[in-house]
């Protein structure tokens, strides 16, 4: 299959979940929030078994399992601080260094594993999803145009084009909240009209900002000497 058409169908499943949202807001549908969460997981199923049947080797799954545990792990550790966390910027360089499978992989294996600690419920699909989109569209973006000297200690073609990978994270941070916000008023509120769409952007707008800022600031502090390390790895070991 051509490699933009694979693109596109796996757009397609993943476009599906929002769609679904969309929809069910804008109709009242009764049964919404049992119809999104399957309609979410069909899409996290499809794509994970899409993953499987590729067959990929070990040391395509090592970034994944190494990435995603300190994704989790860094969720963990600030859990004090309200929405300031490493877990989207880590999601955004899997993606950015070693493509769109595995950085959609880091950010649902990060939710998944983190929930461990934080509780699971019916929010940890979404948490896998919206994480995983992520990580998907910053491999979608970025992958192979982030040019990385691998070969020496250089960092200079890495910062020329940090700016966008900031801007893509803040961006992909305030639509991670967006998206967890229509699934709470999907599953949550009755009626949906103007002023309850309102509120419920009021009062998660603050911690939306804090999700972007850390993002932003965990991406300028993590990026340049992780990509640098990662692409050797990437290229000694032929991982994407």
């Amino acid at each position: 299959m051509p490699k933009a058409l694979r693109i596109l169908l796996e757009i397609l499943v993943l476009a599906a979940v929002p769609a679904v949202l969309v929809i069910s807001a804008a109709t009242h549908y009764e049964q919404a929030s049992i119809l999104t969460l399957v309609v979410c997981i069909g899409s996290l199923f499809i794509f994970f078994l899409g993953y499987e049947r590729s067959k990929p080797p070990v040391r395509l799954i090592m970034p994944v399992v190494v990435l995603g545990s300190l994704a989790a792990a860094g969720r963990v550790l600030f859990a004090a601080f309200a929405d300031f966390k490493p877990v989207t910027a880590i999601c955004v360089i899997a993606g950015a260094v070693f493509g769109r499978y595995t950085g959609f992989m880091v950010g649902a294996f990060a939710a998944l594993v983190s929930n461990i600690f934080f509780g699971q419920g019916p929010w940890t699909p979404w948490q896998m999803y919206a994480w995983g989109l992520c990580g998907y569209f910053a491999g979608v973006f970025f992958f192979g145009r982030m040019h990385v000297d691998a070969s020496s200690e250089s960092s200079a073609p890495v910062k020329r084009r940090l700016v966008l990978l900031c801007i893509y994270g803040a961006v992909a941070s305030l639509c991670f909240g967006m998206l967890l916000n229509l699934w709470f008023m999907v599953g949550y509120v009755n009626p949906i009209n103007l002023e309850t769409i309102l509120a419920t952007v009021a009062g998660s707008i603050v911690l939306d900002i804090i999700h972007a800022s850390a993002t932003v600031i965990f991406l300028l502090v993590l990026y340049v000497p992780w990509a640098i390390k990662l692409e050797r790895v990437r290229l000694k070991y032929n991982l994407a």
